[in-house]
């Protein structure tokens, strides 16, 4: 039967209702998260999409390990930078520079996720990859939003991305993340308001952000093995 189960919606797991009731303006976040994914693995203006990163990356190394690990040191030092500018202002600065950077958080993280799994020799151009670094995003709840997809089978994200996710199962995985996604980012943004002291701020934003970047970095280092 393979990693999906049948690709009718009615077969899916009935939990799946947690998304599906969400109300407009959950819709509507969901939907800007999916659009923060994209900027961070196609670019924009200055922001270098994966595939230019990749490119930079294999003309700089010799191996695809090290293009990796090059790539990742590189996003944790724009995560940290991103993280001390949140909070070092204090809160004069927070109002704009916190919504800024949690935004630009996970661009930064679907842009080094899409890189790691291009330089495996992925393609993070098809649908059903870019499903794959979505969940990468989540950790522990890429588990619990598969279950609710329909997933019958183990593997890794690198499984799925090489096997044609049925529509449903997509739609499924997709608004999944999304609204997980939607809800870390305003939860993220209240826990820094409580960080509002200036300098000591922004040393908090910069270690909290190099290591959730790092987490990102390993799991998708797993999840993707060398194809």
């Amino acid at each position: 039967m393979g990693l999906f189960g049948k690709d009718d919606k009615s077969d899916l797991a009935p939990h799946e209702a947690e998304e599906d009731d969400t109300s407009f303006a959950a819709r509507i976040s969901v939907a800007a998260v999916r659009k923060i994914v994209d900027v961070g693995i196609e670019g924009v203006g200055p922001f270098d999409s994966a595939a230019e990163v990749v490119q930079a990356a294999r003309g700089e190394h010799d191996t695809v390990e090290a293009a990796i690990h090059a790539v990742v040191r590189n996003h944790l030092k724009l995560a940290a930078a991103g993280g001390f500018a949140t909070g070092v202002g204090g809160l004069i600065t927070m109002p704009i520079a916190l919504p800024a950077n949690v935004v630009g958080f996970y661009a930064l993280a679907a842009r080094m996720a899409a890189s790691i799994a291009d330089l495996r020799g992925y393609d993070s151009d098809t649908d059903d990859t870019r499903t794959a670094l979505m969940l990468t995003l989540l950790g522990a709840d890429a588990d619990d939003v598969l279950a609710k997809a329909g997933v019958v089978g183990g593997g890794t994200m690198g499984s799925i991305a090489l096997n044609r996710v049925p529509k449903a199962a997509a739609m499924v995985i997709n608004k999944g993340v999304g609204f997980r996604v939607a809800t870390r980012l305003g939860s993220r943004t209240m826990a820094r308001l409580g960080r509002a002291v200036p300098l000591a701020g922004g040393v908090i934003g910069a270690g909290l952000d190099t290591f959730l970047m790092k987490r990102i970095a390993d799991s998708v280092r797993e999840e993707f093995p060398a194809t």
